[in-house]
């Protein structure tokens, strides 16, 4: 598995996962939209300290040196 994502890449996922993990992340009445945000929070936090994004993998986008 080859790292497709940049820096500031990797850290803007980051922060998206830790707002949206936290304590700040946005609240729905809808239970099955705060399981989505869960796991898009979660998909941003693996995929920042892996550096690997599948979908870029699919579109063959590679940013690395970005």
């Amino acid at each position: 598995m080859n790292q497709n994502l940049g820096k500031l890449d990797r850290i803007l996922r980051f922060l998206l996962a830790f707002w949206w993990l936290g304590p700040w992340a946005p609240q729905y009445e809808t239970p099955w939209l705060a399981i989505v945000i869960a796991v898009v929070g979660w998909i941003a936090l693996i995929e920042s300290f892996t550096g690997w994004c599948w979908l870029h993998t699919a579109f063959r986008i590679d940013n690395k040196n970005q």
